[in-house]
């Protein structure tokens, strides 16, 4: 047995100094004594990983059961680290139900306190994996997951840089998902930046009272349509040109109102503010307590439109304020989320769904839905024939719905 634990401890050697050798293994099994059984091992994991919070399944609007969470995975060498393939697995029996190629890891890896991804992890690098997996059905989902990790490992001795690990086990969480009312009422909505990889809200990371929260995680920025496709029409700067503006929210479920925020200035279109605090991000603001953990944030009000107060009960249906561009906005827009906690940021973005809601056609994409918003020309939308009457499931990004 000595003979393998000093082999294990000079490569783990190696992957914390700049430069070393290791003699190659032998492929015999060490004298006296046997193999140690995988619960007694002491595999080299050079890369270890969590779930930040255990996924929940939900129905989304493209008729398929979506799970979303994030692994964050630290580099322990001294070298750059690759995933060059990552599995998930059923845990149970080891079957895999989802893969990621290099390219695709490349595309959903951030290191914590950045929004872009990088190709590989630098040493002592700690980054998020932002996953995102389909089921034809909630009953093809497992009720745990673990990752396999094929790494190439730089700092690790000849022979020995090839290296797969099997981290990051995480119950699925079955809590059922609320169901709600729309938000708003009319046709033309474009749900932007919306589930499931649109990387504004789902990877808004945030460090809060020490630990990373993701309120973001299903975010959606609504903006409407008008009969010819355009965002607003006139000058961007006028509030009063975009579709939206002054919009009724309204109350997705029976509730207590728990936060309101109002008097805050409206911001000009097309650009975003500078120096706000963290306190006025979501500018004008109302939050609902739903009761069963969840809660709702609807953001951007124009000032002085709020019609509620801090304590009040509100229905299904009640309009709890007007649409508007105040806070962290570069267009009228309303903002929604659902939440673990009354805390727009300091909490964990839960799944919801509405209970019925039209889908009338798919827009080009988020970079033709920017261009559309800067520049006030038709969005490229391809309609949906028949539109598609869809109930219980969450509008997924860049979906034009039709709220009732």
């Amino acid at each position: 047995m000595a003979g393998k634990v000093r082999l294990v401890v000079a490569a783990a050697s190696c992957l914390s100094l700049a430069s070393c050798s290791v003699a190659a293994p032998s492929p015999v099994a060490p004298t006296g004594g046997q193999v140690p059984a995988r619960g007694d091992s002491q595999a080299l994991t050079p890369v270890i990983a969590q779930v930040l919070s255990d996924p929940v399944p939900f129905a989304g609007s493209d008729g398929l059961t979506h799970l979303v969470y994030e692994l964050e995975v630290t580099n322990f060498s001294s070298g750059d680290t690759t995933v060059e393939e990552l599995a998930v697995l059923d845990a149970a029996g080891g079957e895999v139900v989802a893969t990621f190629a290099a390219a695709d890891v490349a595309r959903r890896l951030q290191p914590v306190g950045r929004r872009e991804p990088v190709d590989s992890l630098t040493p002592a690098m700690t980054a998020i994996v932002f996953l995102h997996l389909t089921f034809a059905d909630a009953g093809g989902v497992p009720d745990q997951l673990l990752h396999r990790l094929s790494l190439h490992v730089e700092a690790a001795p000849p022979g020995f840089q090839q290296i797969t690990e099997e981290v990051g086990s995480t119950e699925v969480d079955r809590t059922p998902v609320v169901r709600l009312g729309a938000p708003l009422r009319g046709t033309g909505y474009v749900s932007a930046d919306s589930c499931c990889d649109a990387s504004r809200h789902t990877r808004a990371t945030l460090p809060i009272d020490g630990r990373i929260w993701l309120a973001q995680r299903y975010a959606v920025d609504y903006e409407q349509l008008d009969a010819e496709g355009r965002l607003f029409a006139g000058d961007i700067k006028d509030l009063h040109s975009w579709t939206i503006y002054g919009e009724e929210a309204l109350a997705v479920a029976d509730g207590m109102v728990v936060t309101v925020i109002d008097g805050l200035p409206e911001q000009v279109p097309g650009v975003y503010p500078q120096g706000l605090s963290p306190d006025e991000a979501d500018g004008n603001a109302v939050i609902l307590d739903l009761g069963d953990g969840n809660h709702v944030l609807y953001a951007h009000f124009q000032p002085g439109s709020v019609r509620v107060a801090e304590g009040d009960r509100v229905q299904r249906g009640d309009v709890l304020g007007l649409v508007g561009n105040s806070g962290n906005s570069v267009a009228p827009h309303l903002h929604f989320h659902v939440m673990s906690r009354p805390l727009s940021l300091g909490s964990n973005g839960l799944p919801y769904l509405i209970d019925a809601f039209t889908v009338t056609g798919q827009t080009a994409g988020t970079e033709a839905f920017d261009i559309a918003e800067a520049e006030g020309t038709r969005l490229e939308v391809t309609p949906l024939a028949p539109v598609a009457a869809v109930t219980n499931a969450m509008p997924l990004d860049q979906t034009v719905v039709t709220f009732d």
